[in-house]
């Protein structure tokens, strides 16, 4: 297949660049807890060693900052830093790796008094300081509530479009051009929507892909090869992650599905005929990562899978998120949500909390809910 890719600048990370001149790049993500150096070691080379071109790693704290310091000496893997809300950490893990990632919608959880420009021209300094690259990662359970409010409730590509056309325009204002874009959301339609829309914008910007808690194989694949297929098979995108809720020991497989993608779009064998069908049950969970508090997640998923398989026919969306960091806030949109704390699992109806639950009670409180909102929906339409 034919693909002409959009004339995107190249950006260097670590030992390759990524850029409409080079091969598309495959990432992962590891899994681990961070501060756990060997394991994560484990898993740095073990997705190395399945091809992975970058992988990111995440750090919340100072203590995992420390960890990153002795992670870096143990592999020589490309790494990208996942920054969470202190953005002040960048300039403590940028000497240790070759890309830090930021989320513009998570500047102002700290230091209030100043502005996000503030704390950008900082993540500028600092990685330019250290030899490292950018990304601007948007994520739609995360958008800047300023650029939201500028926007009717119903409108899903807007603000991420936005947020992160405005990222750019401030990076290269202060001169910096050495960075990477991602606009992700959970629904492959809406990935491919925004993705179109800020690549005739801004043909010239590398777009990193991916659809965000896109799920359990195989679904999860399915789901981002529909958005891949679109994007790619246009000429948009210059690296990549497939974003899988599988145990520590599967994380490869993000690797391994990436390349066969890429593979099937380049030798025209599509499957994006199939679409997601809106009138049926959606689940969606975030990828297994570090931020996880309690690997039972991953099960949890499963099991939820598994039990609301009864409900395959309503148009219903359930997501199961791992963490108290997009947990929160990327169940909002869903019918009914949970997300994963360290012992209890909260459960969610739209934006309203129903309550914590262990992890013994909360497939039990979940059924619950999905028959009441079963029952609801037969009652409108009978």
């Amino acid at each position: 297949m034919a693909i002409t890719r959009n004339p995107t600048r190249s950006v260097r990370i670590g030992s390759i660049q990524i850029g409409s001149a080079h091969p598309i790049a495959v990432q992962s993500m590891t899994a681990t807890k961070t501060q756990d150096v060997a394991a994560t070691v484990q898993q740095v080379n073990a997705l190395r060693a399945a091809g992975a071109d970058v992988v990111r790693i995440a750090v919340d704290s100072d203590k995992d900052a420390e960890a990153l310091a002795e992670i870096r000496k143990q592999t020589e893997a490309n790494l990208s830093v996942d920054l969470q809300e202190n953005y002040r950490l960048a300039e403590k893990v940028a000497p240790h790796v070759d890309k830090v990632r930021y989320n513009p919608g998570h500047l102002y959880h700290h230091e209030k008094s100043k502005t996000w420009q503030e704390k950008v021209k900082f993540l500028v300094d600092v990685a330019a300081k250290n030899d490292c690259a950018l990304r601007i990662g948007v994520n739609c359970g995360s958008v800047d509530p300023a650029i939201k409010a500028k926007f009717p409730a119903h409108d899903e590509v807007g603000p991420i479009l936005a947020s992160g056309l405005e990222h750019v325009e401030e990076l290269e204002r202060l001169g910096f051009t050495r960075f990477v874009v991602s606009l992700k959301d959970s629904d492959p339609a809406t990935v491919v929507r925004i993705n179109q829309a800020f690549a005739e914008a801004r043909p010239d910007v590398p777009l990193h892909l991916g659809v965000t808690e896109a799920g359990l194989p195989p679904d999860g694949i399915i789901k981002t090869r529909i958005a891949f297929e679109q994007l790619i098979g246009r000429g948009i995108g210059d690296t990549l992650r497939v974003s899988l809720t599988v145990p520590n020991s599967r994380k490869p497989e993000e690797i391994q599905a990436g390349r066969q993608i890429i593979e099937d779009i380049y030798a025209g064998r599509l499957r994006s005929v199939v679409a997601l069908d809106p009138t049926k049950l959606n689940i969606i969970s975030c990828p297994s990562c570090s931020r996880v508090e309690n690997e039972a997640f991953v099960e949890l998923a499963e099991q939820v899978k598994q039990m609301t398989e009864y409900a395959k026919d309503y148009a219903i969306t359930i997501a199961v998120m791992g963490c108290r960091v997009n947990g929160p806030g990327e169940t909002d949109e869903a019918d009914l949500g949970l997300w994963c704390g360290p012992t209890r699992v909260n459960l969610k109806k739209g934006e309203e909390s129903l309550g914590a639950f262990t992890y013994d009670e909360i497939l039990g409180k979940l059924r619950t809910e999905l028959d009441l909102l079963i029952s609801q929906r037969q009652s409108i339409n009978s």
